[in-house]
């Protein structure tokens, strides 16, 4: 399939297609005349990575858990276990930075509006 049809399949951009085979993601095949051409399983390929990105993965670590895929779908073997693990654990780490900023902020608005407020 070209990349215009597998775009209008995955509702992906050409362009987000194309960042896709940059970093290793999707690998078309070029026959003669240099057009992409992917394989027709291409757009499950396509929705892994999505899934994968919408829960916080970067690029370079989808590059290397995109081989344990096992069928169709977003079953993966047990070599992704860590890949997993190890981003839930930035994420909750993220969460609790987050939720202490938003401590201190709050905590700076009341006494800002404390102090401007008259009595």
């Amino acid at each position: 399939m070209k990349i215009g049809e597998l775009a209008r399949e995955t509702g992906v951009s050409v362009r987000l297609l194309r960042y896709y085979e940059e970093v290793g993601l999707l690998t078309p095949h070029r026959p003669g005349g240099g057009h992409r051409r992917y394989a027709p399983d291409a757009p499950e390929a396509v929705h892994r990575i999505r899934v994968l990105l919408a829960a916080g993965l970067p690029t370079r670590v989808i590059r290397e858990i995109l081989p344990c895929v096992q069928g169709t779908g977003t079953d993966f073997d047990p070599c992704v276990t860590t890949h997993l693990r190890a981003r839930l654990t930035e994420l909750d780490t993220h969460i609790t930075d987050l939720h202490a900023a938003r401590s201190s902020l709050a905590a700076l608005l009341t006494a800002t509006e404390r102090a401007t407020t008259p009595a």
